[in-house]
């Protein structure tokens, strides 16, 4: 960073779908860079892809960034000083720098059919060239039959010029130095037939203009770059600096996809993964503060965060760590707060209403938090909560017909029936009724649990007393032992 040209990075999403892990990880990088800085944080749209842009994806988009914690200085819903932020509306820019590219001559009319450049590449591969590309046919047309032909209405695409006998070095933060030669670099279309630009060309065109210092991007862009460098030099633009972040992975060590899990961000939300530990296992796809610091928030990450510290290596998508981050953060918060993020999941699943005190369902949170992953998991762990009878499961009708559970049930109902509810030391409570029948404490906990709850785990037999209240418990007690002995 320079005093003439202050840290901006961009995250430029095209609203044509959900927003995937992976832009989400490239978002997070770009926020706490700039954040870690004092620079922007620029969100540009990019659409340009007329026929797949949609409003309901850049809102969720916008919805999803919002919902992971990132803020951006400029772009959509924000002013600034380098917009417009969506591509659509620059597109005037684009139509002049594309008339100075003919004029200055860097750019060329193509007037090859897309059957013939097809058939050559085709041709290309059978020949196993080395280099896929076109071959350069319409860039020795003159300028006047290169006119001609146009105001005759030919259709033809605008390609790049890509000088001869050149190397572009890229000198990335992450992958170090990485050299194109540019013979390696096909003359690529620019502008469409139809008079839109492609996505190297807006897109150096954009930073620039945006001023912006550091693209910082998934490693599946490094080709791209030499063409966008090129497209700078060629304006006689600045340059900004590159940083290519590794390609997220699945379990199977291949590009994470829809076929070894969920890909989109929304789809994380939709089934209750905290932010927090989304923010944070997101923040660990690439990147560690250190070599013993897994949990982390906003302020740590910002603090510690460095180009230079990114790894080249593809990061695997764990879900059983990203699991155990969201238990982590559960179990670290309040439950008042959990009380309040769960309760819409709790609503949906007709647990809670608007007479539930608020006692009761943090307690309820209370019971159930140490065994939480997701708010999503907490309606069905609490469903034996609902209704005035539970049908148990295999091991805890295994566990009522023990030769003992009846009279453990009957002796359980009768004692919880004429003393305090729930009892203040459930603990206490248990051990005396223990020692009173002579059993050790499994033969009295499982066959109170299976009554209660309908099976053998969950959470403390004594919160589950107070969240069904006196009559729903001794109701459940009564009727296994009944069932139990008959």
């Amino acid at each position: 960073m320079t005093a003439d040209r202050p840290i901006r990075v961009r995250f430029a999403p095209s609203p044509t779908g959900l927003l995937h892990v992976g832009g989400a990880r490239t978002a997070l990088f770009n926020w706490a860079y700039a954040r870690r800085h004092g620079g922007a944080f620029v969100l540009r749209v990019e659409d340009t892809d007329v026929g797949r842009n949609s409003a309901e994806s850049l809102s969720s988009i916008l919805d999803s960034l919002r919902w992971l914690g990132l803020d951006w200085d400029e772009g959509p819903e924000k002013d600034g000083d380098f917009g417009p932020y969506f591509q659509s509306q620059r597109l005037a820019s684009y139509a002049a720098a594309a008339a100075a590219g003919l004029e200055q001559g860097w750019l060329y009319r193509c007037f090859c059919a897309p059957e013939r450049i097809a058939a050559l590449k085709e041709r290309q591969r059978a020949d196993k060239q080395a280099a896929i590309g076109y071959d350069r046919r319409c860039r020795g047309l003159s300028r006047e039959e290169s006119e001609r032909r146009a105001a005759a209405g030919e259709a033809s695409v605008l390609r790049f010029a890509v000088p001869d006998g050149q190397e572009v070095v890229v000198r990335d933060h992450i992958r170090g130095e990485v050299r194109f030669r540019s013979a390696e670099v096909e003359d690529w279309v620019a502008v469409r037939s139809g008079g839109m630009p492609t996505y190297n060309f807006v897109c150096a065109l954009d930073d620039a203009a945006m001023r912006i210092s550091h693209v910082i991007r998934g490693e599946e862009h490094l080709a791209n770059t030499p063409k966008q460098v090129l497209v700078c030099r060629a304006l006689g633009l600045p340059e900004p600096e590159f940083a290519h972040v590794p390609l997220i992975l699945g379990a199977d060590g291949k590009k994470l996809s829809k076929r070894t899990g969920d890909t989109a961000l929304g789809d994380y939300r939709a089934k209750g993964y905290p932010p927090e530990a989304m923010f944070n296992f997101l923040g660990l796809l690439g990147f560690a503060i250190d070599d013993k610091t897994d949990v982390f928030g906003p302020e740590q990450l910002v603090v510690a965060f460095d180009l230079g510290r990114i790894n080249k290596a593809g990061a695997i998508f764990d879900v059983d760590k990203l699991h155990w981050l969201c238990n982590e953060y559960l179990r670290g918060t309040e439950p008042a707060e959990l009380a309040r993020r769960l309760r819409p999941w709790l609503e949906r699943a007709g647990l809670v209403d608007d007479d539930t005190p608020a006692a009761w369902t943090e307690r309820l949170v209370g019971a159930f938090r140490e065994r939480l992953r997701l708010y999503g998991e907490l309606p069905q762990q609490a469903a034996f909560l609902a209704g005035e009878r539970v049908e148990p499961d295999a091991k805890a009708g295994k566990a009522l017909l023990d030769g003992d559970a009846p009279r453990v049930l009957e002796a359980a109902a009768a004692a919880l029936g004429a003393g305090e509810f729930p009892p203040p030391d459930f603990d206490a409570w248990a051990q005396a009724l223990a020692e009173q029948l002579g059993l050790g404490m499994g033969k009295v906990m499982k066959p109170l649990r299976a009554a209660l709850s309908g099976a053998l785990g969950g959470p403390p037999v004594g919160d589950i007393l107070a969240l069904l209240g006196r009559e729903r418990s001794l109701a459940r007690l009564r009727a296994a032992a009944g069932a139990a002995s008959a």
